[in-house]
């Protein structure tokens, strides 16, 4: 049994923040970075746009706030984006000085670009591999502090929570099967999203739900899981992101007709600004519902692959592409054998992020003593019913950083350490794993075939559009899948790298995941932003101007309750875009 201070669960971009942050201000602290995988393999990599801070002359914070406040349909918590937009800035350039390399313009300034959504070009950018080249910065930081140590390729599989606090994680170190505990006075979450609940999505193998899954086993409530993002641009068949960045550089969607069709939708950007009114950078729900009435009128193009529309970069040129979106010529060539510069690009929606995840304050903290989270695991709440494309980085940046120093404070304050309690918890997990699990070889039922229908029944009945119906099935389909997965074998008996025995916890974790959003779905009878029920299209801010708060009740099914939406300074409005 390892201990130590802090436990972060997570090597990716908010984890990282949050151990540098508490390497920082309480150096004789020890923190342990326990993650599913290398660090540099986190899905942080994958962000290719940008992140939003307010640095150009004529843009506000202000500005920023109501963008933000506007496109998440009013449900995102005021004092928090007030809070975000404030520290963003402060947040790209610390990490500009510990080395990213963000894009500048000839006189040496920052560069930033329009993004979807907002009002004035705020987005700042390394090409189109910023993702990338934060994740690389913060990981290359976080090596200068001797007090963090790295657990890498280590899965976590419970939570520790004993009195009512939290005292630490169970894990098993995949290159030998060893399963441990990782103790300490406080734990922070940053395992991401659950994109992989769904069968097309951006998000890749790793983001299975598991930091939201721990946190709502262990009683903490999770929050608004019923607004799952699609972005309008993912590759047929793979769902690989073409960035929202190819749009903000001037690309258009096009359907089979060759025809720019948003301009027949209310869509684009809330701002007078001329060379922000394209129609492309309309937000991420829009879009990706203009695509759905698309294909209804049937003016989608039908491949092998389902429906898609075309996005056009040809007329950017060569020197743009290459410049602003070497990583979009790279992933078409690669994926799909074409060159944007030349051919179209087909793309469709494709589920790409949570707005949803466990309910925190605006230091991260849970409903569970000790208990943080932080990144796209946690709501906090910013992102309400839509998150804008570009404020995902800094959010992992501002509130890691506000985690990770909360959870410090905590843990310095904290004399007690683990007890007999915990010792039997650790034995327990124990033996459900080695008894329940590895040892599970006459089941009747396979762990992928479950997964894959776990993945569909999610897609019909809680994707773009939903309804009672749709959803009250999947609700019972997905109570049949977890009787199913009692059944389940495990063929694989090694220890080493066992991928299947993996593959049984994160289908686990998923189907909690899963049950939570339907259940949150089922009970929000309106529509707002990602949320779109077709049996109640109307937003209704009289009954749901509210978080929706998920519980596991004592029957182990989820328990739906609300929480006021904290406003500020911007009263509820219509979403009105111009064009």
């Amino acid at each position: 049994m390892a201990d130590h201070d802090v436990v972060v669960v997570g090597g990716g971009g908010a984890g990282l923040r949050a151990a540098i942050a508490i390497a920082q201000t309480h150096p004789r602290l020890n923190v342990a970075i326990v993650s599913k995988v290398y660090p540099m393999r986190s899905h942080t990599a994958s962000a290719e746009g940008g992140a939003a801070a307010v640095i150009a002359t004529g843009d506000t914070q202000d500005e920023h706030a109501y963008d933000t406040i506007s496109g998440s349909d009013w449900l995102a918590d005021q004092d928090a984006v007030e809070a975000f937009v404030a520290e963003a800035p402060r947040e790209l350039r610390t990490v500009e000085h510990w080395g990213c390399p963000w894009s500048r313009r000839s006189d040496g300034e920052i560069a930033v670009r329009a993004f979807g959504g907002m009002q004035k070009m705020r987005t700042w950018f390394a090409a189109d591999k910023t993702g990338f080249h934060l994740l690389h910065t913060l990981f290359q930081t976080s090596l200068r502090y001797e007090q963090l140590t790295r657990y890498d390729e280590w899965y976590v599989t419970r939570l520790l929570v004993d009195e009512n606090r939290v005292h630490g994680v169970v894990g098993i170190e995949l290159a030998t099967g060893r399963i441990e505990a990782v103790t300490g006075r406080a734990v922070v979450l940053c395992t991401g999203g659950c994109g992989r609940v769904y069968p097309f999505t951006t998000n890749g193998n790793i983001k299975t739900g598991d930091g939201m899954a721990l946190a709502y086993l262990a009683g903490a409530p999770l929050k608004d899981m019923e607004f799952v993002q699609y972005h309008p641009t993912g590759l047929p068949f793979t769902g690989i992101l073409i960035t929202e960045a190819a749009r903000a550089e001037g690309g258009w969607l096009l359907n089979k007709d060759g025809y720019r069709y948003l301009q027949d939708y209310d869509l684009g950007t809330p701002c007078p600004t001329p060379v922000l009114r394209s129609m492309e950078l309309g937000p991420r729900d829009r879009l990706s519902q203009a695509f759905v009435h698309e294909q209804r009128k049937g003016r989608t193009v039908d491949t092998r692959y389902g429906p898609v529309v075309h996005l056009d970069l040809r007329h950017l040129g060569t020197a743009v592409i290459d410049s602003k979106l070497p990583f979009v010529r790279e992933l078409c060539l690669r994926y799909e054998r074409i060159d944007p510069v030349h051919e179209l690009i087909p793309v469709r929606p494709v589920q790409h992020y949570m707005m949803g995840g466990v309910h925190t304050d605006l230091d991260g903290a849970t409903g569970i003593p000790g208990l943080y989270a932080a990144g796209e695991v946690a709501c906090v709440s910013i992102n309400g019913a839509n998150r804008l494309g570009s404020n995902s980085l800094p959010e992992l940046l501002v509130f890691g950083r506000r985690a990770g120093l909360a959870a410090a404070e905590f843990a310095s304050a904290a004399a007690t350490r683990p007890g007999r309690a915990i010792e039997t918890q650790v034995a327990d997990e124990r033996r459900r794993l080695e008894r329940d699990l590895l040892a599970r070889r006459d089941g009747r039922e396979r762990i992928a075939d479950i997964r894959t229908e776990m993945q569909h029944t999610i897609q019909d009945c809680a994707g773009i559009y939903r309804d009672s119906e749709s959803l009250v099935a999947g609700a019972d389909k997905l109570q049949q899948l977890r009787e199913r997965f009692g059944k389940a074998t495990i063929e694989d008996t090694c220890r080493t790298f066992n991928t299947e025995l993996v593959a049984a916890l994160e289908l686990g974790f998923m189907l909690d995941v899963a049950e939570t959003i339907v259940a949150c779905a089922l009970r929000r009878e309106e529509s707002r932003g990602a949320h779109q029920r077709t049996d109640f299209p109307d937003r209704d801010d009289a009954r749901f101007l509210a978080h929706s708060l998920v519980v596991r009740d004592s029957s182990g099914l989820p328990r739906v309750d609300y929480l006021p939406v904290t406003l500020t300074r911007w009263p509820p409005g219509e979403r009105i875009y111009g064009r």
